[in-house]
This record gives structure tokens, sequence and C-alpha cells, in this order.
């Protein structure tokens, strides 16, 4: 959080697939009770590539005027932030919030892709990020934190083999990302995180420190 009498630091919100902006409306709120200015980051999740999108993102931020920028991605928003990342980062950007991104692989995105017609359904997006592989290892700055979830609801149930523990479309070991600052499981489904308190105080608390509230209960 920023200091008494600056300028707030901007959190921008990246949703992931199949999902509006409007997905991050509660934490959005959350942040900015926490004295964080928030912005939402709409893109097509669908029709354009990972890297349009990174670019697209770094269009953003560059027309960002804090001093101080944070970025949260959800699922695919946050593989378009780990894209943004293998490019030269925006000097003002201090830490990141991956929330349930399957940074090292996703089973399910590969099973459904081999599917007829589910490449067209899944989108670009996803197409380019499963035939590159695994996501490289983040550098130290900026901070990246993953958030992971252990709740098996919803698109896992129908795909068969997910590994477990998993949040329902992604499972735990797929969030790993070599290089990050730090990772913490909450017993959360995938979707479930776009209102969970619980997470949005672990993203405060990263936002804030660098590092999750591994004290508290789970």
């Amino acid at each position: 959080m920023s200091d008494e009498g600056a300028q707030p630091a901007t959190v921008i919100l990246v949703h992931g697939l199949w999902t509006p902006a409007a997905v991050f409306l509660p934490h959005g709120r959350w942040l900015q009770g926490h004295g964080y200015r928030t912005l939402r980051f709409g893109y097509p999740s669908v029709r354009a590539t990972l890297s349009q999108n990174a670019q697209a993102l770094r269009r953003c931020i560059a027309a960002t005027g804090a001093s101080e920028i944070h970025l949260v991605g959800h699922s695919l928003g946050g593989l378009v932030i780990l894209d943004l990342l293998r490019q030269d980062a925006d000097p003002r950007l201090r830490r990141v919030v991956l929330l349930g991104t399957p940074c090292l692989d996703s089973h399910c995105a590969r099973r459904l892709a081999a599917l007829r017609g589910m490449p067209a359904l899944l989108g670009r997006s996803i197409g380019e990020w499963l035939a590159r592989g695994p996501a490289a290892a983040v550098a130290p700055w900026p901070a990246v934190g993953v958030l992971a979830g252990t709740r098996s609801l919803g698109l896992g149930r129908v795909v068969p083999g997910l590994p477990r523990p998993n949040d329902g479309v992604v499972s735990v070991a797929e969030t790993r990302l070599p290089g990050a600052a730090d990772f913490i499981a909450l017993p959360v489904a995938h979707s479930e995180m776009l209102v969970s308190r619980r997470c949005a105080g672990q993203i405060a608390a990263f936002l804030d420190t660098g590092h999750f509230r591994h004290h508290e209960p789970v």
C-alpha cells in the first residue's frame, strides 16, 4: 500500500479465458479499500494470440500514469502477464500475483485441444501457449507471487486424469513457477478465486510486502 499522502500504486487486473474484465470487480473494490487504485484490463482471450494480448497489456501499462504498478492475473491472464515479463518490463512494475495460472502446463487444455473443434473454442492465446511449452523461470524483479487452489470443482471433473490436488481446472503442480518469490495454496476452486475474500487478503499481503500470510489457518 502507498504511503499516506503519496500517489496510490495502481493495480492492473487481468482476467482469464472466456471471461470479461468485469469478473475482477470484487477484487477491484477490495483493493481500493486497501488503498490501491485499480484498473481492469480487458482483452480478446479467444481471438488474439498470447503475444498480441501481452503487447496490448504493455500499451495499457505505458498509458498508466502511476509511479508504481502491480499486476494481478487470473488463469490465462497470468500467462499474458508472464509473456509481458519475457520482454523488457516497465521499470514501474513492482509486484505480480498469479491466481490459478497454469505456469508449467495445463492437463485440461491439452486434453481439450485434442478434441475436434475445441482448439477454436480454446482460442489463439491458449494455442500459442500450448505450442511453446512450459514458462521460463522469472527474474527476481518484479517479484511474482503464485496462489493456487485445492478445491476440486470445475472443468476438471469432466476431463479425466487431472492430477490432484487441483482447483477443478488447474493442478497445484501446474501453477509452480520457477523463480517465484512466494507460493501459497488455499482451499478455493478456480473461479472461486475471483470472489474470495481470503484470496483478496493474500493478494493485498503480497502487494504490500512481497510475501503471502502463511501463518493464517488454511
